[in-house]
């Protein structure tokens, strides 16, 4: 006679091939974490050894294509492509802030259903090498910016996961706020709701679907460099987290697309939820930026960093020149504005490809709709607004 209590048989433990899916890719990512080079990393980088070298493939190098670039010297050009692995790799510190968060939330959500350890086992490992990540980024861009201005430009003080998740986005006090408040009232959702936690991943895939495009190509200058042991730290860096991404974004696709199957059928506010949170995630990603292609950054936000860059030593530029090189960067059509769009519409293309096979999203989220409204004249107006009201900070002296 059997002690063992009856149980019902989860929809995901009847489903092999998504358990297969889900084991595999834990296991590999066990296997290949790359955490300990990413903290060795940290603990020898030294910007006095690499200042000089490019850091990343050269046309990810920051405002590439545009008038600055043209005109720059060889010196600035590799400070350039620098400052883009310093302000792109910011911005993913802000994005795995929030992943570790509701890495957590999510699946405080899902456990509370019969045989989804593995789902939860699979999004700690992350968690933990999200941290790795955090600190690499964070130590290498600190020293660099010290190096060559003794102040912030684009890192930032660690904040939580209840800030904006964009760096530089269109916003305001009450903005932030509401987006707070947002936020906090999701993570309470996904840790009771198995289909809402579930559809975070929707959300994670897509925000890593663009990370993706971008970041492989950032790996590629270590993977392809003819002399990896002289190749940079920072290059090092995106190599490695490059291959740690790659799993994440596979358990985002598990978990988004084949999980979600294995659960109930949502409730209209559980459809609701979802796609409210992805059209946040279009919103989030309805911009395109010129000083770091590849980001949804709000350019008129970039405007004081761009502009204390080139007063600072590095270019020289007085206040008229400055000006008008901002005027002809980010108010006229030049190449790395198309260039940047293009990478946008790319983007869409990806996302809609991704979110396709998903029955509870929406016409409008299906299409990207939110996103389509941006153009390259829409663009240059904001800017154009923008730069006719933008000055020098008060009390600013360049480095």
């Amino acid at each position: 006679m059997s002690n063992q209590l009856p149980r019902e048989p989860s929809a995901l433990s009847l489903d092999l091939k998504t358990s297969k899916k889900i084991e595999i890719n834990h296991r590999r990512n066990k296997e290949k974490d790359h955490t300990e080079l990413l903290d060795e990393c940290a603990k020898t980088f030294n910007y006095e050894e690499c200042k000089e070298q490019y850091w990343n493939p050269e046309q990810y190098s920051m405002l590439f294509g545009t008038p600055l670039w043209n005109e720059a010297s060889e010196s600035q050009r590799v400070l350039l492509n620098q400052l883009y692995w310093v302000a792109y790799y910011s911005q993913i510190i802000s994005a795995e802030i929030a992943t570790i968060f509701y890495n957590q939330t999510s699946a405080a959500g899902l456990y509370g259903l019969n045989d989804f350890r593995g789902v939860c086992d699979m999004l700690d490992l992350e968690s933990a090498q999200e941290r790795a990540h955090i600190n690499a980024f964070f130590t290498i861009s600190e020293q660099v910016e010290e190096a060559l201005f003794g102040q912030r430009m684009f890192s930032f003080n660690m904040r939580n996961a209840y800030a904006q998740t964009m760096i530089y986005p269109d916003t305001n006090l009450l903005k932030d706020q509401w987006r707070a408040l947002q936020l906090r009232s999701f993570a309470l959702l996904s840790s009771g709701s198995a289909f809402i936690a579930s559809q975070y991943f929707t959300v994670r895939g897509i925000r890593t679907l663009n990370g993706k495009m971008v970041q492989q190509r950032l790996s590629q200058y270590y993977q392809k460099h003819p002399d990896q042991e002289s190749c940079s730290v920072p290059s090092k860096v995106s190599y490695y987290h490059y291959m740690d991404e790659s799993f994440h974004f596979n358990s985002s696709c598990i978990i988004g697309h084949d999980v979600v199957r294995s659960l109930p059928n949502p409730t209209a506010y559980e459809r609701l939820v979802g796609n409210l949170s992805i059209a946040g995630c279009q919103r989030d990603h309805s911009n395109f930026s010129t000083v770091v292609n590849g980001l949804f950054w709000y350019e008129p936000a970039l405007f004081e960093p761009v502009y204390k860059i080139l007063r600072s030593s590095h270019f020289g530029m007085d206040d008229k020149e400055a000006m008008d090189m901002m005027k002809r960067c980010f108010c006229e059509e030049n190449q790395a504005v198309h260039d940047s769009f293009g990478t946008m519409t790319t983007a869409i293309e990806s996302y809609k490809k991704f979110l396709d096979p998903l029955d509870y999203v929406n016409g409008p989220n299906k299409n990207l709709s939110i996103m389509r409204r941006m153009n390259v004249e829409k663009y240059l107006l904001n800017n154009r607004k923008a730069m006719s009201k933008f000055k020098a900070p008060a009390g600013y002296t360049p480095s």
